[in-house]
């Protein structure tokens, strides 16, 4: 199981933290925060939980980044008592662990984080297919909890897919939906699915917790644990880097990071204003 290094001991770093232990998804777990004991805390206050909730997960807590070295996922969090790293502070702290961890996949767990992931491609050239962000995969696992309800059914009866640049221009790929191998249009008409397209951008952010789930999601996947694609926060490459947006679009992850982007089929409006969405 990989070795996991969390910066950031807020809400959303210790919801990963846990999370992570809990579905087995590392084999050692390093919370790092510079705010007092904090991630020290968090970290003892999680082993803790290993008796009753059964998992066998090494968790320790430290204020030392340089902590985090020889990790082979790096996840980029909240800071205690703050927010997430955004901005400069960010971009210094990324450069910092993509030093300390040469290989390691680099993962931007906040829901603002996406610009952080352009800068540290464009600017510090991080390899677009080692940094990404997992934040799209919980508003994914929104758009299905607000189909399934207006259908009566369960989200995991649910598959679609979410592209795009959240909150305001974030597209569902309604005509590729299925709810239990049916065409979701078949059971859906049109001015429903318009309803629930402009429901989601009032679920941006999602909360810790549903970011805690979509980022384990993702470890999962980059590790073999799970074959599932995961909707993630992709930078442009090449040329494109300075043409279009950091966007959210289904990926297929793997030990390297991002193996593939996997498009969904789009209706021509669908592909209209994912293509609207992502142009600078």
């Amino acid at each position: 199981m990989p070795d996991l290094a969390i910066i950031g001991a807020g809400e959303l770093g210790g919801a990963i933290a846990h999370a992570a232990a809990r579905r087995h998804a590392a084999g050692s777990i390093r919370l790092v925060d510079e705010t007092g004991r904090v991630a020290e805390g968090k970290a003892l206050d999680i082993a803790q939980a290993a008796p009753v909730e059964g998992f066998a997960a090494t968790l320790s807590g430290s204020t030392d980044l340089s902590s985090a070295a020889g990790a082979s996922i790096v996840v980029l969090a909240d800071r205690a008592g703050g927010g997430d790293f955004q901005g400069e502070e960010g971009l210094a702290l990324l450069r910092r662990a993509a030093g300390l961890n040469p290989r390691a996949l680099l993962i931007c767990a906040g829901a603002l984080q996406r610009d952080l992931i352009a800068r540290g491609v464009a600017e510090l050239h991080l390899a677009r297919e080692r940094l990404f962000g997992t934040a799209p995969e919980a508003m994914r696992a929104a758009a299905r909890a607000l189909v399934a309800l207006e259908l009566d059914v369960s989200p995991r009866d649910v598959a679609l897919s979410v592209v795009g640049v959240p909150p305001s221009q974030l597209i569902v790929g309604w005509e590729e939906a299925t709810v239990n191998g049916f065409a979701l249009t078949r059971l859906l008409g049109e001015p429903a699915r318009r309803r629930l397209s402009a429901r989601l951008p009032a679920l941006w952010p999602p909360g810790p917790h549903a970011l805690a789930h979509a980022a384990c999601k993702a470890i999962e996947s980059a590790t073999g644990r799970s074959r599932q694609l995961a909707t993630c926060f992709v930078a442009p490459e090449g040329a494109a880097i300075h043409r279009t947006k950091t966007a959210a679009l289904p990926v297929r992850l793997g030990p390297s990071g991002i193996e593939a982007v996997v498009l969904p089929s789009l209706s021509v409006a669908e592909q209209v204003a994912l293509d609207n969405a992502v142009m600078l």
